[in-house]
C-alpha cells in the first residue's frame, strides 16, 4: 500500500462523521446485524444514516411493545444482543412493556430511543418523555447522552453492561441534536468499556468444594436449573448434562431452563412449579440437599414459601447477588456465572472421586418412580372435541425431527406448550416468565425467525393473547418470515377463567372473547394461509398442511372450551398441596418417607 493510500485509509477511519452515522459505526463493530424499529422525527438522522448502510439489516415492526418482543426472540435464540430503534415519547413509552419483560427475563438488549433536542429537555416538548425517568426502573441501566463526545464510548459501554453479568435491557436516550452533532470516531482502548462494571463470573474454588461435599453425602438430592443456565451459553447445558450423568441425581428445570437438560433424559422430573410434575414438585419438597443453578426462587416455582423445601441444605448459584437470599434463604452461596460453576463442580466432584451413595439413591428414586406412576400429565382424548394437551402433543411429535423453535404467548397454552412440547437443546423456547406479558409470542417469533432463518419457528398461541399483538402479521408478510402462528382457541381468557372457576366461585367477568375474528380470512387478507381443525380427525391434516406451507400460517385449532390446566399449585399453597385435576381438593397424602399413601 502506497503513503497515500495509506493516509487516505487512515483518513477515512478518523474523518468527522455525524453522531447517526457514529451509532451505526459502533453497532458493526458490536457484530449487530439488524435492528428492530419504527421511525419517529427523533430518530430520523440515524434512520437517514441507516438508508445509506449496507451491513446493518432494519426489520420495521408495527407497535414498539413488538420490537422490543422481537429483539427478545432474537438474543434468546441466537445468543446475542437484541437492538431496537425507536423514536422520543409515545416510542419509547411504548417500549416499556417489552423492557420490563427484557429485565424480568434477563434478556440482552439495547433499546435506542429518539430525544428532543436537548436544549428543549424539560420543556414539554413536541413528543418529549422522561425517558431514563420512566425506564430507570424496567432496564438494567439507562444513559442519556448529552454530548456528541460521549456518545460512542456510552454505546459500546451499553453493549457490555446489557451482556455481562446477568444480561438485561439497556436504554440509551439520544438527543436529535447529538445525532446530526459531527464527531470524529474513537479507537476503543483496551478495558476501558469495562472499567465501570465487572460483575464477578468465576466461583471461589473453596465454595465450589464444599458444594461438592455437600452433594456428595447427599440421601434426597435434587439438582434445580434455571435460566442462567440457559443465559451462560450452549457449554453450559452441555456441563449440566455431564453434571447429572456423574451424579445420577434427578433434576428438575423452572419454566425459562427447559431445555438446558434434554427432556428425553432420563433423570429429568420435567417442570418445576405451580403447573410442573407432580415428581418435579415433591422431590423438591422432599429433598435434603438443592442445588440451585442458575435460578432465581420465583414465587411460581417456591410456593408458599414457609414450606419450601423444609428440611433440605439448599446450594445457590447465580451471577446476580441481589438474588441471592431475596426471596429463600439458602445454606451455601456461590456468586458466579452457572456454566463455570458447574463445570468447575464436575471437575471437583471427579477429583474428589465422587460415587453417590447407591442404596440411598436408588431408595430415593424409588420414591420417584412412585411420584410418576401417579401420570399427573395424562388426559383423556375420547370424542371428536380436540383436548388442547392432545393438539400440543401432537404438534410435538410431527416435529420432532426437525430444527425446531417455539415461542408462546401467555396463559392456558403456554403451561400446556411447557408440559407436553419437550426440548432437548437450549435456545429452543421463548416465552415470557417474570412478567407474563401477553402479546410477547408472535413479535418473539418474528424475532426468532430472522435470527435463524432456516429454523421452524412456532408461535404456540391462545387466541386472546395472540390479538394483542396480531398487527405484526403485516411485518411477517413484508419480509416473507415463514412462522407458524399456532392458535389453541377455546374463546376464553383461559387462564383467568380458570382461576374464576376455582378461586372466585365460577363468576366468569369479562374472560370470554364474545367477538372473535375468522382467522382464516385474517390470514388471507395478509397475502398468507389459514387453516382451521374442528375435529379430532382435522388435527394432523392441518399440522401436515401448516408444516408444508412455505410461508407464514394462521393455524386455528378448535379445542375444548372448558379445560383446565392441572396439575398446579394453588396461589399461596406448597408443593405437596397441588391439585391433580378438577375433582382434588388438595394433593395425594404424602409418609415421612416421601412415598406417596394409595
Amino acid at each position: 500500500m502506497t503513503a497515500k493510500a495509506d493516509t487516505a485509509e487512515q483518513n477515512d477511519e478518523t474523518r468527522a462523521m455525524t453522531g447517526a452515522e457514529a451509532i451505526l459505526k459502533v453497532l458493526e463493530e458490536e457484530g449487530v446485524e439488524v435492528i428492530f424499529g419504527y421511525p419517529g422525527g427523533a430518530v430520523l438522522p440515524i434512520y437517514d444514516a441507516l438508508f445509506k448502510n449496507n451491513s446493518i439489516r432494519h426489520i420495521l415492526v408495527r407497535h414498539e411493545q413488538a420490537a422490543v418482543h422481537a429483539a427478545e426472540g432474537y438474543a434468546r435464540s441466537t445468543g446475542k444482543t437484541g437492538v431496537v430503534l425507536v423514536t422520543s415519547g409515545p416510542g419509547a413509552t411504548n417500549a416499556v412493556t417489552g423492557l420490563t419483560d427484557a429485565l424480568m427475563d434477563s434478556i440482552p438488549v439495547i433499546c435506542l430511543t429518539g430525544q428532543v433536542p436537548t436544549h428543549l429537555i424539560g420543556n414539554d416538548a413536541f413528543q418529549e418523555a422522561d425517558t431514563t425517568g420512566i425506564t430507570r426502573p424496567c432496564t438494567k441501566h439507562n444513559y442519556l447522552v448529552k454530548t456528541v463526545e460521549a456518545l460512542v464510548p456510552t454505546v459500546r459501554e451499553a453493549f457490555h453492561v446489557a451482556a455481562k453479568g446477568r444480561p438485561g435491557p439497556v436504554v440509551i436516550d439520544l438527543p436529535k441534536d447529538i445525532q446530526l452533532a459531527e464527531t470524529v470516531f474513537p479507537d476503543r482502548v483496551a478495558g476501558v468499556t469495562e472499567r465501570r462494571y465487572q460483575p464477578k463470573v468465576e466461583p471461589e474454588r473453596a465454595l465450589i468444594r464444599q458444594a461438592a461435599e455437600m452433594l456428595a453425602s447427599a440421601k434426597q438430592p435434587v439438582i434445580y436449573g434455571g435460566g442462567g443456565i440457559i443465559n451462560s451459553g450452549p457449554a453450559a447445558s452441555d456441563a449440566l448434562r455431564e453434571l447429572v450423568a456423574l451424579t445420577g441425581f434427578p433434576t428438575t428445570l423452572t419454566l425459562m431452563g427447559l431445555g438446558a437438560l434434554p427432556a428425553t433424559d432420563k433423570h429429568f422430573l420435567g417442570m418445576l412449579g405451580m403447573h410442573g410434575t407432580y415428581e418435579a414438585n415433591l422431590t423438591m419438597y422432599h429433598c435434603d440437599v438443592m442445588l440451585n443453578l442458575g435460578a432465581r426462587f420465583d414465587d411460581r416455582v417456591t410456593g408458599r414459601t414457609s414450606d419450601f423445601s423444609p428440611n433440605s441444605k439448599r446450594i445457590h448459584v447465580d451471577i446476580d447477588p441481589s438474588s441471592i437470599n431475596k426471596n429463600i434463604t439458602v445454606d451455601l452461596p456461590i456468586i458466579a456465572d452457572a456454566g463455570r460453576a458447574i463445570t468447575m463442580l464436575v471437575e471437583e466432584l471427579k477429583s474428589m472421586g465422587f460415587k453417590p451413595d447407591k442404596t440411598a439413591l436408588d431408595k430415593w428414586w424409588g420414591a420417584i418412580d412412585n411420584w410418576k406412576k401417579v401420570n399427573c400429565l395424562s388426559f383423556d382424548q375420547t370424542g371428536e372435541v380436540i383436548k388442547p394437551q392432545h393438539a400440543i402433543h401432537r404438534l410435538w411429535e410431527m416435529t420432532r425431527d426437525q430444527k425446531v423453535y417455539v415461542t408462546t404467548e401467555v396463559g392456558q397454552h403456554q403451561m400446556w406448550a411447557a408440559q407436553y412440547f419437550g426440548f432437548d437443546e437450549p435456545n429452543r423456547w421463548m416465552t415470557s416468565g417474570g412478567l407474563g406479558t401477553m402479546g410477547y409470542g408472535l413479535p418473539a417469533a418474528m424475532g426468532v425467525q430472522v435470527g435463524n432463518p432456516d429454523g421452524l419457528v412456532i408461535d404456540i398461541a391462545g387466541e386472546a393473547s395472540f390479538m394483542m399483538n396480531m398487527q405484526e402479521m403485516s411485518t411477517l408478510a413484508q419480509y416473507g418470515l415463514p412462522v407458524k402462528m399456532f392458535i389453541i382457541n377455546n374463546e376464553w381468557m383461559g387462564m383467568v377463567r380458570q382461576w374464576q372457576e376455582l378461586i372466585h366461585g365460577g363468576r366468569y367477568s369479562e374472560s370470554y372473547s364474545a367477538s372473535l375474528p375468522d382467522f382464516i380470512k385474517l390470514a388471507e387478507s395478509f397475502g398468507m394461509k389459514g387453516l382451521r381443525a374442528n375435529t379430532v380427525d382435522d388435527l394432523d391434516g392441518v399440522i401436515e398442511a401448516m408444516l408444508a406451507e412455505d410461508g407464514p400460517v394462521v393455524a386455528d385449532i378448535r379445542v375444548a372450551k372448558e379445560e383446565n390446566c392441572f396439575p398446579m399449585i394453588p396461589s399461596g399453597a406448597a408443593h405437596n398441596e397441588m391439585l391433580l385435576g378438577p375433582n382434588d381438593k388438595a394433593a395425594k397424602p404424602v409418609s415421612e418417607e416421601g412415598m406417596v399413601l394409595v
